[in-house]
């Protein structure tokens, strides 16, 4: 399954998103070298980051209900608590689940197994719903104040 936008840093990463629907969402991503820490598991911030997107996803996914089907909405990230079990190896799985939401924010959870079904990290974070915008024509390099 396609990724409904465009995250640079999520493809770089190299996470597929398998589920995103009516308030879940899983994305799964093959574990390599350049991903991992001097003892050669998932280095902390590519399971922090596979938690932040993985509910991310849970929140603004499509057919919840009470939303319009149509309305296009990104969401931020307020606060994320990330608590690792054990060491990510191999093929790692991230479930998200949108536990409760508002007009404007979202609370979520989040799980990491590693290859063997076994509990590696569980995240809780907040988003906030954000009108989605326009990023056509924006430039990287107008960040950091050149063209």
């Amino acid at each position: 399954m396609k990724f409904p936008r465009l995250i640079p840093f999520v493809e770089h990463l190299g996470f597929e998103l398998i589920e995103f629907d009516a308030g879940r969402a899983r994305i799964e991503i093959d574990l390599r070298e350049e991903l991992c820490n001097s003892f050669m598991v998932a280095h902390g911030g590519v399971i922090m980051s596979l938690l932040d997107v993985v509910m991310a996803h849970a929140a603004r996914s499509p057919n919840q209900p009470g939303i319009a089907a149509d309305e296009a909405r990104g969401v931020v990230t307020i606060e994320m608590k990330t608590s690792f079990m054990r060491p990510g190896l191999g093929r790692l799985v991230a479930h998200g689940q949108l536990k409760h939401r508002t007009a404007s924010m979202a609370f979520c959870e989040g799980t990491v197994f590693d290859a063997g079904g076994k509990l590696a990290a569980h995240a809780t974070g907040t988003f906030k719903y954000v009108r989605a915008l326009p990023v056509t024509g924006r430039k990287i390099n107008a960040l950091n104040g050149s063209d």
